[in-house]
């Protein structure tokens, strides 16, 4: 979905250049990830480890999601002070 922290994901990613594909999928495509995430203005970056009981990668977090995850806390809490 199209949102604040969506774009602000997308702004970061591209700051520390990292390659973002934006595009329709189908589940088995979701599902052979090696790693997915979700954003959300409560979650922020969540990652995804499981779909439908089948895990993505190693069946934990992945180190894209996790970095975006991390960018994004260290800019929200900047943007706080």
């Amino acid at each position: 979905l199209h949102g604040i922290p969506r774009a602000a994901v997308m702004r970061y990613a591209a700051e520390a250049q990292m390659e973002v594909e934006e595009r329709s999928f189908t589940l088995a495509e979701a599902q052979a990830a090696d790693e997915a995430f979700v954003t959300s203005a409560s979650a922020f970056v969540m990652p995804v480890v499981e779909i439908d009981g089948v895990a993505l990668g190693t069946g934990k977090p992945g180190r894209v999601a996790m970095r975006l995850r991390e960018i994004y806390l260290d800019e929200s809490r900047k943007a706080a002070l």
